[in-house]
C-alpha cells in the first residue's frame, strides 16, 4: 500500500522540516522528488540522502513567489503527477504590530507562491488527464491564534485555494486536499525559540508543547506520513478536505 512507484512529485521548501520528511518518505515509496528551494544548495542535503537510500531526487533553485521562474522549472521537470504546496514563512504580530512590508512579504511567499506552483502543476495536470495537489495550510486557518495576523491569514487562503482548486478540477480527475499542522518540531522551531528565549530554550520548549492537548509536539515524519497517504491512490475518493494534525489542538483545546 502507498506506494509510489513511476510517479513525478515535486515539493516545495523540501530541504528542511516537514518539507525534507515529505520528499524523503515520498522517495522512500518510489516516487521521482523534485525539490524545489530558494537557494539549491539548501536541498542538495536532503537529494544527497534520497539518493544514499537508493532513490531519485533533484533539486532546482526557485523563489515560488516568482511567476516566471516557477513556470520555468516546471516546464523543466515535465511531467507532475504530484504536487506539493510545503514552502512558508512565517510572521510574528497583531494587526496594528503588522507592517505593509510584513504582509506583503507573507503574501507573495505564502499565498502568491502557492497560487504560482498550483497553476503551473493544474497546466500539466490537466493534459495528463490526472494529478493530486497537497497544500500546506494550518491550525490558524481554523482558530484564532494570538499575534500570528499575517501568518493566519496566509493560510486561510491556502485552504480557501485548496477547495476551489478542487471544485474546479473534479472533471479532469485532479484531487486537492490540505493538512493543518499544530506546531511541528524542525529546525525552524528550534531557531524561533533560541532567538527569542535565550537561555530558557528547554522552559519555552516545553511550555510550547504542552499548548498541544497531546502534551508534544508534531514530528515532521507523523506529517510526511498523513502527506503520504493523502497523495497516494489509496486515497483516490477524497479531495476538497482539510486533514488537522493537530495533537487535539482545534477540538479539545478549551
Amino acid at each position: 500500500m502507498f506506494k509510489l512507484t513511476g510517479k513525478v512529485a515535486v515539493v516545495t521548501g523540501g530541504g528542511s522540516g516537514i518539507g525534507k520528511a515529505i520528499s524523503q518518505v515520498f522517495a522512500r515509496q518510489g516516487a521521482e522528488v523534485h525539490i524545489l528551494e530558494l537557494q539549491q544548495e539548501n536541498g542538495q542535503e536532503t537529494a544527497s540522502e534520497i539518493e544514499a537510500a537508493g532513490g531519485t531526487a533533484h533539486v532546482h533553485a526557485c523563489d515560488v513567489s516568482q511567476q516566471e521562474q516557477v513556470k520555468t522549472v516546471f516546464q523543466t521537470i515535465g511531467k507532475v503527477d504530484i504536487l506539493v504546496n510545503n514552502a512558508g514563512i512565517a510572521h510574528i504580530g497583531n494587526v496594528e504590530t503588522t507592517s505593509e512590508e510584513d504582509l506583503d512579504r507573507i503574501y507573495r511567499v505564502n499565498v502568491k507562491g502557492a497560487y504560482n506552483c498550483l497553476q503551473a502543476a493544474v497546466e500539466q495536470m490537466k493534459t495528463q488527464g490526472s494529478g493530486v495537489i497537497l497544500n500546506m495550510a494550518s491550525i490558524a486557518a481554523h482558530v484564532g491564534l494570538s499575534d500570528r495576523f499575517a501568518y493566519s491569514m496566509s493560510k486561510g487562503a491556502v485552504y480557501a485555494m485548496t477547495l476551489s482548486v478542487a471544485k474546479d478540477y473534479l472533471p479532469f480527475n485532479i484531487r486537492c486536499n490540505s493538512v493543518s499542522p499544530a506546531r511541528v518540531h524542525t529546525p525552524f522551531v528550534d531557531g524561533f525559540i533560541s532567538k527569542n528565549y535565550p537561555g530558557q530554550e528547554q522552559e519555552m520548549f516545553q511550555k510550547l508543547s504542552k499548548t498541544q492537548p497531546i502534551g508534544r509536539m508534531a514530528k515532521p515524519e507523523e506529517v510526511a506520513a498523513l502527506a503520504l497517504y493523502l497523495c497516494s491512490d489509496e486515497a483516490s475518493f477524497i479531495t476538497g478536505c482539510d486533514y488537522p494534525i493537530d495533537g487535539g489542538f482545534i477540538k479539545l483545546n478549551s
